[in-house]
C-alpha cells in the first residue's frame, strides 16, 4: 500500500504554547532538572527546548500532568511514566549529574 492509499491522519491539535511551556518548567523543577544549567552547558539547545515544549503541547496527558504537578510535595520526584518527554528529560538529568 502506498502513502497515497493510506487514510489521512487527523490534524493534531496542539495545546496552548504558554501553558505547556510552564508545564515543562514545573515538571523540570519537580524532578530536580536544572534547565538553566542544562542550557548553559549546551546539554539543552534552543531547538531541543522548543521540541520538548511542542511534544508537551501534543500530549494527551496534560490534564493529568497538571494534577500530578499540583500535588503538594517538596521532595524531588521521579518523572511520571505518562509524560511524553520522560525519556528526553531523564537524559538531560543524567547528563547534568555527570558534570
Amino acid at each position: 500500500m502506498s502513502d497515497l492509499d493510506m487514510p489521512a491522519k487527523p490534524n493534531l491539535v496542539l495545546g496552548p504554547e504558554n501553558d505547556h511551556y510552564w508545564l515543562v518548567q514545573r515538571m523540570a523543577k519537580a524532578t530536580g532538572i536544572d534547565l538553566v544549567r542544562a542550557a548553559n552547558t549546551d546539554i539543552l539547545t534552543q531547538e531541543d527546548w522548543a521540541g520538548i515544549v511542542t511534544h508537551c503541547r501534543g500530549c494527551n496527558w496534560s490534564d493529568g500532568c497538571g494534577r500530578w504537578l499540583d500535588q503538594p510535595d517538596d521532595a524531588q520526584r521521579d518523572l511520571p511514566k505518562p509524560c511524553i518527554n520522560r525519556k528526553r528529560l531523564a537524559e538531560i538529568k543524567a547528563e547534568l549529574e555527570e558534570l
